[in-house]
């Protein structure tokens, strides 16, 4: 396809030509940046996306956490109006996206991976996405550059660039249009540790601007060091949705317990009340699953009146990585138990492959 054709890249933007909304750190009042209900895709006789419920609020760092072919990128394509969905609704900022293409004023981001012409460099690059969303959008291609770290390499041909340049790049071009919402999908996948580093600090520095971003992942460490709420999939359904921290809180506390008379505590334990589960784990290990503090202070005492001293008994820390397989291996029909309240049930759809829909089309 020539540039006289439609010399847009594929994949830069996912926003329309209409004008942005401007300040990112605009009022909060009125409706949600995203919100989804009952979104439901498939294709024939499988269901890619199986019933999503989120709801994102403004500032709010969220990430759409799943394994690979869990939908991510299937509902992404939906939330910006670029596939149908089978059933449920879509509103951003309020709006339906597939009624009007002013539902996207005020978003940007990009689904898969941004695509260039790699023949031309970062800025022409730009200047051409700026020539077609207009209001402005040429007047910010430098604090673009600046933001993502290329302004000294705006010169050089994109088609020399590393995939963490052209990933930053992408981000470059989703600013052009000052957004309030940013949806990025699996921004750091394939990239080197100096990447990672350098697109989590990218994406905090947004966040401390007061933009909303929604990050698609199934990178844990990457989603538990950005994000203040998350929603977690499975098999195209939502099994967690709410914050980080109370699903942390929400989990069963686990102690590490080792005494003078192990085989003797570790009766003495399951026979305690307060204590749900006391086995060895794989290094012969006693753990503890405990309900209280209240339950390791008599457990404590208990173990002393048993004879078997304590030469450690410590909390281990929950990550977000226990949580999300606990929730994402297992039974397809439910979450695993002993994680916070507010999981729902799983349904027994077949996992989908995100590969079958169609590649981006550009948004106009």
């Amino acid at each position: 396809m020539s540039p006289t054709q439609d010399s847009r890249p594929a994949g830069a933007t996912t926003a329309s030509a209409d004008a942005p909304t401007g300040d990112p750190a605009a009022s909060t009042g009125g409706p949600p940046p995203l919100e989804v209900r009952g979104l439901i895709k498939r294709y024939g006789e499988l269901t890619a996306v199986a019933g999503v419920d989120i709801t994102v609020n403004p500032g709010d760092v969220y990430g759409y956490l799943g394994p690979n072919g869990a939908g991510k990128t299937t509902s992404l394509r939906m939330m910006l109006g670029l596939i149908r969905p089978t059933e449920g609704t879509v509103r951003v900022f309020g709006r339906d996206p597939l009624d009007t293409v002013r539902a996207l004023e005020g978003v940007a981001g990009f689904v898969e991976a941004p695509t260039f012409y790699p023949y031309l460099n970062a800025r022409r690059n730009l200047e051409m996405l700026a020539a077609y969303d207009g209001h402005g959008a040429s007047e910010r291609i430098d604090q673009a550059l600046d933001t993502v770290e290329l302004s000294s390499r705006a010169r050089d041909r994109v088609g020399g660039y590393s995939h963490g340049m052209r990933q930053r790049l992408g981000i470059a071009a989703a600013l052009l249009r000052a957004p309030r919402l940013l949806l990025l999908d699996e921004p750091a996948t394939g990239l080197d540790p100096a990447g990672m580093r350098d697109m989590r600090l990218l994406i905090r520095r947004l966040a401390e601007q007061g933009m909303t971003v929604v990050l698609s992942s199934h990178l844990l460490a990457e989603v538990e060091d950005l994000c203040n709420r998350v929603a977690i999939v499975r098999s195209g359904r939502i099994v967690y949705e709410g914050e980080i921290a109370a699903l942390k809180r929400g989990a069963a506390t686990a102690y590490r317990l080792q005494t003078t008379e192990d085989e003797r505590a570790l009766a003495v334990a399951g026979a305690q009340p307060g204590i749900t589960d006391a086995h060895r784990d794989e290094h012969g290990r006693i753990v503890l699953t405990v309900a209280d503090e209240a339950a390791v202070a008599a457990l404590s005492r208990a173990l002393v009146e048993a004879g078997a001293l304590i030469h450690a008994l410590a909390p281990q820390t929950v990550t977000l990585e226990d949580l999300f397989f606990s929730f994402t291996e297992g039974d397809d029909h439910q979450p695993s138990s002993g994680l916070a309240n507010g999981a729902v049930g799983t349904g027994g759809a077949s996992e989908a492959g995100e590969a079958l829909a169609a590649p981006v089309p550009v948004a106009r």
